[in-house]
């Protein structure tokens, strides 16, 4: 499906009902700057400088449905209570001239009971690399969660987001459904691929029926979990394919790896084990000597990474589709385009340079100055940003 020639990165294009000024999204990453689960100046402001700097629309995350859908107790949670510092943070996005997404969410298997005073939900019940248990998800549970996500959802449109970017990746809750590692269900929610994505499906038709056609839903799908028995290409084709004939979603947002199995999958470069190290109570700091090796994998950086198993469901699918991975050169954003990716997602090049877009549009800059060097992923406990400069208030 490759175009004859890349569109211009800079000019206004369409996802499903909305038009972004370019498209350049900024993809979403934890922010670490909502320690009482509602909005700060702090989250308004790392916002507003990303829109500034030049982004056709800037996505907040991670936007929880509930307080057990947070990993560790101090996201954003889309209740009524939240809505009106969402509404100022949209306000702020918007007078830069950027759309407002809500990445929006529930943490499942990835959350922390020690930080949201919940257990956690998966498909089946398990014990994960942090040695907690986590609960097999009730019938009663899933009902519940698919109005949280739709409740969710209203909140969010009445904030003003745009856009809304329902988290089928990382191995969050809804992707762990798609896992046939941490699936082992036999009645309708697991088994064949049809069964284990039932749930998702379902909540993704419920966040569009709740937030309206006026509003653009995405969804953030894995192509693969990086681990041993989880999701792969092959399936998670298929699983797309399905979502595209709901007819749910005005694109798919294309990642991988797993938060609960394999992290560095999703970020290659350096590994910062060191730094994560020093955010840990001293209690357990030396179990996670003995254990983080194993568990952030070394995968060097390369540009573009995702690209070649994008460029399989690009093959396979006709719905838009958003290029994340590793995305720092305007070189690369061209070629995904030219390749017929619709929109390119950045994140840690615009966590050091929130102007690149801006810049790179006035042939001022061709390519980030991000290192991969990872020392901002440990930030996210005290306030996410670029390690090697200095963090902004």
């Amino acid at each position: 499906m490759a175009r004859v020639s890349a569109p211009d990165p800079f000019a206004p294009a369409k996802l499903g009902p909305i038009t972004l000024r370019n498209r350049i999204i900024k993809a979403a990453t934890f922010e670490g700057a909502t320690p009482r689960r509602v909005v700060t100046d702090r989250l308004i402001d790392f916002h507003r400088r990303v829109a500034e700097g030049g982004v056709g629309m800037s996505t907040v995350a991670y936007c929880a449905v509930s307080p057990d859908g947070t990993t560790d107790g101090r996201q954003i949670v889309l209740t009524d209570d939240a809505a009106p510092g969402l509404r100022k943070l949209t306000d702020a996005i918007h007078a830069e001239g950027a759309a407002a997404g809500a990445q929006i969410g529930h943490a499942g298997p990835v959350a922390s009971p020690a930080g949201t005073k919940h257990s956690a939900l998966s498909p089946s019940r398990l014990r994960t690399p942090a040695f907690y248990k986590t609960r097999a998800a009730t019938e009663t549970d899933l009902t519940r969660v698919r109005e949280d996500f739709a409740q969710g959802a209203r909140v969010a449109v009445e904030a003003g987001f745009d856009a809304l970017e329902v988290h089928l990746g990382h191995n969050y809750l809804l992707s762990s459904f798609l896992s046939p590692r941490l699936n082992k269900r036999d009645d309708r929610w697991g088994g064949s691929l049809e069964n284990r994505a039932r749930f998702p499906r379902e909540v993704i038709r419920a966040v569009r029926g709740a937030a309206g056609r006026g509003v653009a839903v995405t969804a953030k799908l894995n192509m693969e979990d990086g681990v041993r028995g989880g999701l792969q290409v092959d399936e998670s084709i298929e699983v797309a394919k399905m979502l595209q004939d709901d007819g749910a979603l005005d694109a798919l947002e294309l990642t991988g790896g797993s938060s609960l199995l394999n992290p560095m999958y999703l970020f290659r470069g350096d590994v910062p084990r060191k730094e994560f190290g020093a955010t840990m109570p001293t209690a357990l700091r030396i179990g996670f000597r003995l254990v983080g090796r194993r568990y952030f994998r070394e995968y060097p950086f390369s540009e573009g990474f995702f690209l070649p198993n994008a460029r399989r469901f690009r093959e396979a699918l006709d719905m838009p589709l958003i290029l994340l991975g590793g995305i720092n050169k305007l070189e690369t954003i061209n070629r995904g385009l030219a390749d017929g990716f619709e929109f390119v997602a950045m994140a840690r090049a615009l966590l050091r340079e929130p102007d690149l877009i801006r810049r790179m549009r006035s042939g001022a800059a061709s390519e980030a100055t991000c290192i991969h060097c990872n020392k901002c992923m440990p930030t996210i406990y005290r306030g996410t940003h670029c390690a090697l400069d200095a963090p902004t208030s």
